[in-house]
């Protein structure tokens, strides 16, 4: 039975802005501590996620399996920093849904697979560090 991470923060701005934030390459590499994102946002596309994490490079990668413009983008995704072998089971499934709470926005990350409570909890802590991350740069301009 896998868990299911969760984490959500309130944007001061509207959903086309934290769109453009969540789909614009160098804004990605801002709040996601330097991470070099490939992709061409079209559904069914691969999505390679590049970087140095503790030192250590890294290259996960998935699937675009939806991409609804200012509303929700859903990918699988995969870790080789997991420790598991790169096969169909051991994909999780990421998830940022955005929903309009008065003049601002709340996005919502989902990441589904979690192999227990201990890693979605892990996983719940640092989707907060990066949506703090996307707010101070959707915010700050």
């Amino acid at each position: 039975m896998s868990e299911t991470a969760r984490a959500s923060i309130r944007i001061d701005a509207d959903r086309s802005a934290v769109w453009r934030a969540l789909t614009d390459p160098e804004t990605i590499s801002r709040f996601m501590f330097g991470t070099k994102v490939e992709t061409d946002w079209q559904e069914g596309s691969p999505i390679v996620y590049r970087g140095e994490w503790e030192g250590a490079p890294y290259e996960d990668h998935g699937t675009l399996l939806e991409v609804v413009p200012d509303d929700r983008l859903v990918s699988t995704y995969y870790s080789p920093l997991s420790g598991k072998p790169d096969v169909p089971e051991n994909y999780q499934t990421v998830s940022y849904l955005l929903s309009t709470e008065g003049d601002a926005t709340l996005v919502t990350v989902t990441q589904g697979g979690c192999a227990d409570a201990a890693e979605a909890e892990r996983m719940s802590g640092n989707w907060g560090m990066t949506l703090e991350s996307l707010r101070s740069v959707v915010e700050g301009g």
